[in-house]
C-alpha cells in the first residue's frame, strides 16, 4: 500500500485498486476527499441523528447526505451542523436540522480532520469550527473521520501546520503568550489566526484563534490538554482525543479503514 503512517497502524479493511494493465490514473485532493466522505456516508441510515461537520472533506459527505435524500433512498435523517456554513449547505440542500438542545445524543458524526496520528487522536479546527465540532463530536454514538493520506502523521502537531486554540477576544496576547510559554521546549510560536482583510479572524461563537506552531513532539496528549484548558482566556483547543471511532482514509491505491 502507499498509504504509510507509522509500524503501530493496524487496519480492520483495506479497499484497494484492482491491478490495470492501463496508466495509473492521479487523483487529485480534493477526489480523494470526495472518495474518504462517500465511504463513510454509507454508514448512515433512516432515521439516524447526524452531526454534519464542516471543511472542504465533510463537504462532500454534506453533499451526498442531501442527494440521498433527495433520491428517497435516506428518509427522516435529522443534522445537528457544527458551524453557520455547514447549516447554511444544508439548509440549501433541504437537510432537515436540529441542535444539541433537542438531540443531546447523536447517532452519527461525519467530519474531516487536519492530522491524525496511528491511536486516532486528531487536530482539527484549521477551518476554524473546532467548538462546536468538539461539542457535537463529543456527543455522538460514533464518529468517522475522512481524511486524504496527507493528513496522517506520526505524532499530533507533525506537520508543522497550526494547531488551533480559540480564545476569548480579550487580552488575547496575554493567552497567546501563556500558550506559547506552555510549549517552549516543543520550538512552539504563537500566532493570532487573520481573515483575508488581515483582521483578526473571528469564530462562529465571536472568539479568535491563536495558532500554535510545533516544532518538536509535545508528549503526553492528555497532559497538554489539560494545560491548555486551565489557561484563563482559553475556550477550547484542536486536539480531539480518543473521540474518533473509525477513521477513513483515502489514497492513490485505494481506501483504508481503521476502527478504535
Amino acid at each position: 500500500m502507499a498509504i504509510a503512517w507509522s509500524e503501530k497502524a493496524s487496519f480492520v479493511e483495506v479497499l484497494s485498486r484492482p491491478p490495470s494493465l492501463s496508466p495509473p490514473v492521479i487523483l487529485t485532493q480534493d477526489e480523494l476527499k470526495k472518495i474518504a466522505a462517500y465511504k463513510a456516508v454509507e454508514f448512515v441510515e433512516s432515521g439516524m441523528v447526524l452531526g454534519l461537520g464542516t471543511g472542504s472533506t465533510a463537504k462532500h459527505a454534506v453533499d451526498r447526505i442531501g442527494e440521498l435524500l433527495r433520491l428517497g433512498k435516506l428518509k427522516n435523517i435529522v443534522g445537528i451542523p457544527t458551524s453557520k456554513k455547514t447549516q447554511e449547505q444544508a439548509v440549501s440542500l433541504g437537510i432537515p436540522l436540529s441542535d444539541l438542545d433537542h438531540h443531546s445524543t447523536i447517532d452519527l458524526a461525519i467530519d474531516g480532520a487536519d492530522e491524525v496520528d496511528p491511536q486516532l487522536n486528531l487536530v482539527k479546527g484549521r477551518g476554524g469550527s473546532l467548538l462546536r465540532e468538539k461539542m457535537v463530536e463529543g456527543t455522538c454514538k460514533k464518529f468517522i473521520c475522512i481524511v486524504d493520506e496527507s493528513k496522517l502523521v506520526k505524532h499530533l502537531g507533525g506537520s508543522g501546520l497550526a494547531m488551533p486554540v480559540e480564545v476569548v477576544p480579550f487580552c488575547w496576547k496575554f493567552t497567546a503568550n501563556k500558550l506559547q510559554n506552555l510549549f517552549e521546549d516543543s520550538g512552539c510560536v504563537a500566532k493570532l489566526r487573520n481573515d483575508s482583510k488581515g483582521k483578526p479572524f473571528v469564530t462562529d461563537n465571536g472568539n479568535y484563534i491563536v495558532d500554535l506552531y510545533l516544532k518538536k513532539d509535545i508528549g503526553d496528549l492528555q497532559v497538554a490538554s489539560d494545560a491548555i484548558l486551565r489557561i484563563a482566556g482559553v475556550v477550547e483547543h484542536g486536539m480531539f482525543l480518543d473521540m474518533a471511532t473509525t477513521v477513513i482514509v483515502a489514497g492513490e491505491l485505494g481506501i483504508t479503514i481503521k476502527n478504535k
